[in-house]
């Protein structure tokens, strides 16, 4: 069964997809989430391949005829991508989609004939803890500064650093913070909702474009709304809005993601794959892709591409450390296709209210232990709050807690130890006048000297020169 956190977050995002009827995956297990009644195949001659096996071997079971199994985009996508129908999306519920495991099933053997896979489910990518990040953010006072703190080092536009973040895009005081005065892109999506609460998600690519002001601060950053007010997009949507970015913008030195999703296979994203392979051939362009904060080994695409030998130049992954950068976050994933660490618990950043104060309710209520097992006074319990979509406050026995943010935010997940990484690779190319960031990754890693401990391996850790260690409390077992 779905974790309870999960469920909430298949709501919000179902929601912020009108049209769209979503399941999870595979089989409930809380592992993606993806669109009921379609698969994804290439355009051309592998489409048809994919439409004409499903009529022959699966429409009576999808409960469509022959002449329904069609192909519901059509082949003008960037990506090379095709939507085709195979059931009735409104068949079934959340729990996962007969008829899209079906026809995967009666591709297999069509697959090992072409020596490659030909469908796939179309997966929702999201911001990087089952499809959020690894806690709410938690107001901090002004006074108390960022967190890595800014470096000194200055801004020269004809030096800088070209950095592309695509995720929700830039509140509208963003620019009242100093750091990010240069900082362009577009704006967040739906920051409030009508009672003037700031919406789930509001800020996290403000929070996520400042932590790179401050570590590297000679960056031209360019931030993206591509993700939806509820942190998600469709994979066969995602592709075109990275050509699009890419194309609008040009090819940046560091491309900084924080989103993804897993998807039961070691082979990658379908919807992506085009960009992933005109990213290879683009040698001035190094993805820095975060690793996802599901506490576990499974690949999270597209991060886990660092581990394919192809891309192993061209993508950098990205897991988070706990607060003290000893040992992993308690959230993080992790495992061989994870290639290094950095700090991405209670991070210090900024997120809105610079101009006017900003009330936010708490979506999800803290644990009473830790969710992943952990003794230390992890984001599963801690700061304790009770949220909307959890928590006992339907029946009355509780209130949602509500915060105000006056500009900064303590937030945590691989969502914002990505940006770390990302900038600390910048910051390198400027302070050695090195203008290939693929280059400069394997410089900066090769010179570092920090390790931690994640889940037993020691692993190489990329700690800011800014950043300052919070040490951690352990909490005692329960009698």
């Amino acid at each position: 069964m779905a974790p309870q956190r999960f469920q909430e977050q298949f709501d919000q995002i179902q929601r912020s997809m009108p049209g769209v009827e979503l399941a999870m995956g595979p089989d409930d297990a809380a592992e993606f989430i993806y669109e009921k009644g379609v698969v994804l195949a290439r355009d051309g001659e592998e489409a048809r391949i994919v439409e004409d096996a499903v009529r022959a071997h699966f429409t009576t079971f999808a409960g469509l005829t022959a002449d329904e199994v069609r192909r519901a985009s059509p082949e003008t996508n960037r990506s090379g991508i095709t939507r085709i129908r195979v059931g009735d999306p409104g068949r079934g519920d959340r729990h996962g989609d007969r008829a899209v495991a079906g026809a995967l099933r009666a591709l297999r053997e069509t697959e090992g004939n072409a020596g490659r896979r030909l469908v796939s489910r179309n997966h929702v990518v999201h911001i990087a803890v089952n499809a959020c990040p690894g806690d709410e953010p938690v107001p901090v006072p002004h006074h108390a500064g960022p967190n890595p703190a800014v470096a000194e080092s200055g801004y020269d536009p004809d030096s800088a650093v070209g950095v592309l973040i695509m995720d929700t895009g830039l509140m509208h005081d963003y620019a009242s913070y100093p750091a990010m005065a240069h900082v362009q892109g577009d704006p967040q999506i739906d920051e409030c909702d009508t009672a003037g609460v700031l919406q789930q998600y509001a800020g996290h690519g403000t929070f996520i474009s400042g932590l790179v002001a401050a570590v590297a601060p000679n960056t031209n950053i360019v931030s993206r709304n591509t993700l939806n007010d509820a942190g998600g997009i469709l994979e066969s949507e995602f592709g075109d809005k990275l050509f699009e970015a890419v194309e609008r913008d040009g090819w940046p030195a560091i491309i900084s993601l924080s989103a993804g999703t897993s998807n039961g296979s070691t082979e990658g994203l379908l919807g992506i794959a085009a960009f992933m392979e005109a990213l290879r051939d683009q040698p001035r362009t190094l993805l820095v892709a975060a690793a996802g904060n599901n506490a576990s080994a499974t690949p999270f695409w597209p991060a886990a591409y660092a581990d394919k030998p192809e891309y192993a130049g061209s993508v950098l992954s990205v897991g988070a450390l706990r607060s003290d950068g000893e040992f992993g976050a308690c959230f993080t994933n992790h495992g061989p296709w994870v290639k290094v660490y950095a700090p991405g618990e209670r991070l210090t950043g900024p997120l809105t209210g610079f101009d006017t104060p900003v009330p936010y309710i708490y979506q999800h209520s803290t644990y009473g232990t830790c969710r992943h097992h952990f003794s230390y006074a992890c984001t599963c319990r801690d700061p304790q709050h009770l949220g909307v979509l959890s928590g006992g406050h339907e029946t009355g026995t509780g209130t949602p807690d509500q915060v105000v943010f006056e500009g900064f935010a303590q937030w945590s997940g691989t969502s914002f130890a990505t940006p770390v990484v990302a900038a600390m690779i910048a910051a390198h190319m400027t302070a050695h006048k090195e203008a290939d960031p693929r280059v400069a990754r394997q410089q900066l890693l090769a010179a570092n000297t920090e390790f931690a401990e994640v889940r037993g391996a020691v692993v190489p850790a990329l700690i800011p020169p800014t950043w300052s260690p919070v040490p951690v409390v352990n909490i005692p077992p329960a009698p």
